[in-house]
């Protein structure tokens, strides 16, 4: 198989599985070191140990290239695919099976750790008919958030890329806009405008009062540009960023204004995030809201942890035909634009 390739599918592989960075890098590093060399003299270079003192080309990853060029599959990502043949979660298969695609991913023009080509890559490699890119807004300086000049030459980067890309696959226009402490979202509204989903999400002042969280997050559900109301509660319950507590809001007022207002709860699927807790949802069902399982991905390998995301939603019983991200996409787009 080719040597990048195997290189990269490494790389997803071991973000599906929470791997350390480092060790992802490494993988993603030396499929680019590779790329541009021709099969005959990455060969060469294998084969007179140029390669192997190619700064970035380590002892697994040069193993890697070695086993992939002598013409079979590499034993290390024989083992991974092995690995990964198994649900991360026993439950959720027939909800998950039901999903078309995903609201919610971040590519290296914020704070995620690949391009967006990548990520397309993975999401029709895991079967998804669309994606949204969702990069965040000006506001969260920390991930790198795109001002309005940035989003708009990253829309001209997801027409080249819809332009090349076989038919059964799009890539939606997209952003997490941060709710801003007025409730206002941050991005103007003519780039607003021309976008096809909208995420809004609190990322400041997490510890507000009840009130001041509710006032909030009701101004930026009212706004006519949102889609879909990202991990409301904030919280972090494991994973390397440590614990952090939900945020605290009238759920019965807030889920009851997303019903009315036609956005979408998130449930997100991260494993460190499980947002919103099974209480809320309960809540949210019963205000007769919308849902969007999303994956909140940061990596291609991330892209798989919708069955996470399914599985809470089973068990917690929210019907596939509440879940906005299992409808076709013109059905998606329709919803979207009306509000």
């Amino acid at each position: 198989m080719d040597a990048a390739d195997a290189l990269n599918e490494i790389a997803f592989w071991l973000e599906r599985e929470l791997a350390p960075t480092f060790k992802i890098q490494a993988f993603r590093k030396a499929a680019g070191i590779i790329a541009g060399l021709g099969p005959e003299e990455l060969a060469a270079r294998a084969g007179d140990g140029r390669l192997r003192r190619t700064k970035g080309i380590g002892d697994r990853t040069y193993q890697v290239i070695r086993e992939a060029l002598d013409g079979g599959v590499p034993e290390y990502l024989d083992g991974l695919r092995n690995r990964g043949a198994r649900p991360l979660v026993p439950g959720g298969h027939e909800l998950l099976a039901s999903l078309r695609g995903d609201l919610h991913s971040h590519s290296d023009w914020s704070d995620g750790g690949s391009p967006i080509q990548a990520m397309v890559d993975a999401a029709r490699l895991l079967g998804r008919e669309y994606l949204a890119l969702t990069d965040h807004s000006p506001n969260l300086k920390i991930a790198n958030g795109l001002s309005a000049e940035r989003l708009a030459e990253q829309l001209g980067v997801v027409a080249e890329i819809n332009d090349r890309t076989d038919g059964g696959f799009r890539l939606l226009r997209g952003i997490e806009a941060d709710i801003l402490e007025d409730g206002s979202l941050d991005q103007t509204p003519e780039m607003l405008d021309r976008l096809d989903i909208v995420v809004a999400s609190v990322h400041s002042k997490l510890r507000a009062d009840k009130r001041t969280m509710t006032r909030r997050m009701l101004g930026a559900i009212a706004d006519p540009h949102m889609n879909v109301l990202g991990h409301c509660t904030g919280r972090l319950i494991q994973g390397g960023r440590g614990t952090r507590p939900a945020s605290e809001f009238d759920a019965r007022e807030v889920f009851a204004a997303c019903a009315e207002h036609n956005v979408a709860v998130e449930i997100n699927a991260r494993p460190e995030r499980q947002d919103p807790p099974g209480a809320l949802i309960e809540v949210a069902l019963d205000a007769g809201c919308l849902f969007s399982i999303d994956s909140d991905a940061h990596a291609p390998g991330q892209l798989d942890f919708l069955q996470y995301g399914a599985e809470r939603a089973e068990r917690n019983g929210v019907p596939a035909e509440r879940i906005i991200t299992s409808w076709p996409l013109e059905r998606l787009l329709e919803w979207a634009a009306r509000r």
